[in-house]
């Protein structure tokens, strides 16, 4: 029997080694900026096309490559920060692998011109599917001008899994977003085809922040400041009444490269604690430094995750740190021990006065909260006589007993049946009697369901309406979300959101969908934007959908919300018009049904 392993020609085991690095063209952009930050370099110009598909340019000022190291750079593991194993744990810098060029060159063209600055002459390089086309002089300026062009060329199933030039222009400005906060004393811009579409200064933190994510968050962020023997952490977070309901801008850097971590992120979702709704998510930017040798980055391709050596002791700092952050800036309530002013001006009894009486509280025994005043009840049934029917009677032929999930037994009711009274309690829930049994409705999850349902009628007919401003205001949105809003600007017209570029991060509103106030506009926009970004990854949900879901989300009654009778009764007229009204577009449960058997068996099983 013949042998059957043998090794894989370089150019195969290339593309498949650079399949780690190179997912799309965003991973690219990561590495490119990662290295013009390693060289040194103090203004780091991006440039793409076609998302980066057709190119991905980046220029910077950094130290330059001599002939030698730039034909070294393209070889795979090659690199100037590594010299022994050791050096994994002392590592301040970037990259470190010498991956990123090599796997590059085998799934794109790839032309790079560099010089040192104390060169007069620098070198151009040109190399294609790992094999090296060109090498000459070339009069550059210093630093290096890296082009990579035809992304997957010579890969095309690759290129055919790529998504839209929206989507993956979407994923291009999130990895400038994460190197350009990394650092702030790096001048940074971004230019897609022609458009400029970030001009950031060198500055501070708070300046990169707001120069990212627009001028609202010049007042929502919160400074935060901790130096322990274990970590230094440092950064912002975003105050918890901008918390969102989607992920939006959470951040961490650990020495200036930035990861993912669940086990942070709870961390500081913990400090939050009463002061974020369980189903919101606030925003921050925290750097943590700690000693190299007490943290391990070499445990991902993209070096996006990290292992400390004591994690318990940097997530108690973490948490604390962001707690303390909060309370010197009067966020987090706070316990007053001392006795109320108020109290030291009561009058002292004199010497033999008799004590105050405690107050008497007179009670009605015979009083039922049940009760109903017969005339006022009878005067409410007969007005809504009508309303009742026809919201609780059944759509088709079908039996009465079938018309509503309830449990069946007894006899047919008369189709004359008295309507019953609407209450509101706890108050999130609205109670009422319908036919043989009790139904209680969450009043959101039904009005998310209401909402989702109508959203996606207007979507499906492409007819909304919109509330026009008198004045147009701005919306500043950071790089990223211009790029989700580009490709939902049809969807967002159709429910109302006239909206039109105003410059590079800037939008100019000139009209709302009707439950949408001016003032929370932005709000909702940035939830929309943040949420078609997540859905990306799962490719069940459509746009409109997405859109529909996070529409009714943001503007379905909130659980606090006293409802009169006439608006409880509407809910339920619109509830039961839905094509689901069981389940709110989430998945959560929108209404309990409790027949008169289910109720017996309640109260027998507590008795037994």
């Amino acid at each position: 029997m013949p042998d059957i392993i043998h090794l894989l020609p370089d150019a195969v085991a290339n593309q498949i080694a650079a399949g780690e690095v190179i997912q799309r063209p965003a991973s690219a952009v990561k590495e490119l900026l990662e290295n013009a930050v390693d060289a040194g370099a103090t203004r780091i110009t991006l440039k793409t096309q076609d998302a980066g598909k057709t190119l991905i340019q980046v220029l910077d000022n950094g130290n330059g490559m001599s002939s030698t190291d730039a034909r070294m750079a393209f070889e795979r593991h090659a690199t100037s920060k590594l010299r022994t194993a050791d050096d994994l744990f002392a590592l301040h810098t970037k990259g470190f692998r010498g991956e990123a060029l090599a796997s590059m060159a085998a799934v794109a063209q790839v032309e790079l011109r560099t010089r040192k600055q104390e060169d007069s002459v620098g070198t151009r390089l040109v190399v294609a599917a790992s094999q090296v086309e060109k090498q000459e002089p070339d009069a550059c300026p210093s630093g290096s001008n890296f082009m990579v062009r035809n992304l997957f060329y010579n890969v095309p199933a690759r290129r055919n899994f790529l998504n839209s030039n929206a989507v993956e222009q979407g994923h291009i400005a999130e990895e400038f977003t994460r190197v350009a906060l990394a650092h702030p004393e790096v001048a940074f811009s971004s230019w897609n085809g022609d458009a400029e579409t970030a001009n950031l200064p060198a500055g501070n933190l708070k300046q990169r922040i707001v120069g990212l994510f627009g001028t609202p968050y010049q007042e929502r962020l919160v400074p935060i400041e901790e130096t322990t023997t274990i970590v230094r952490i440092s950064g912002f977070v975003v105050k918890p009444e901008y918390a969102r309901k989607s992920r939006g801008e959470q951040y961490f850097f650990v020495n200036n490269r930035y990861i993912k971590s669940p086990y942070l992120h709870h961390a500081v979702q913990g400090a939050l604690e009463n002061l974020v709704a369980a189903d919101q998510i606030a925003g921050y930017v925290i750097f943590l430094e700690v000693d190299p040798a007490q943290v391990d980055v070499n445990i991902h391709p993209t070096k996006t995750e990290v292992k400390f050596q004591d994690e318990k002791a940097v997530y108690a700092f973490l948490r604390a740190a962001v707690r303390k952050g909060l309370g010197q800036h009067n966020i987090t309530p706070s316990l007053d021990f001392e006795q109320d002013p108020q109290l030291a001006f009561l009058p002292t009894p004199k010497p033999g006065s008799p004590m105050p009486e405690m107050p008497r509280i007179r009670v009605n025994p015979s009083f039922n909260p049940f009760e109903r005043d017969a005339q006022q009840l009878d005067l409410r049934q007969r007005h809504n006589q009508d309303n009742w029917q026809t919201l609780y009677a059944p759509s088709d032929p079908a039996p009465k007993q079938d018309a509503m999930p309830l449990g069946s037994g007894g006899d047919e009711e008369s189709a004359h049946e008295e309507p019953q009274p609407i209450l509101h309690v706890l108050p999130q829930y609205v109670v009422t009697r319908l036919k043989r049994g009790l139904v209680v409705v969450d009043q959101t999850q039904a009005h998310e369901r209401v909402l989702f349902e109508r959203f996606m009628d207007q979507l499906g007919r492409q007819q909304g309406s919109s509330q026009q401003l008198l004045f147009p205001a701005t919306i500043s949105l950071h790089a990223e979300q211009m790029e989700w809003w580009k490709e939902m600007q049809e969807e967002l017209f159709t429910l109302g959101f006239r909206l039109e570029p105003f410059g590079p991060t800037t939008l100019a509103l000139h009209g709302v969908p009707p439950m949408v106030q001016e003032s929370e506009a932005q709000a909702v926009l940035e939830q929309v934007l943040d949420a078609y970004r997540q859905s990306q990854q799962d490719p069940r949900l459509t746009k409109n959908v997405v859109l529909a879901r996070t529409m009714a989300r943001n503007l379905a009654l909130k659980p606090g919300k006293r409802l009169s009778t006439e608006e409880m009764e509407r809910l339920l007229a619109d509830l039961f018009q839905c094509e689901m009204p069981y389940q709110s577009p989430s998945g959560k449960p929108v209404l309990v049904t409790l027949s008169g058997a289910d109720l017996e068996k309640l109260f027998r099983k507590t008795l037994s």
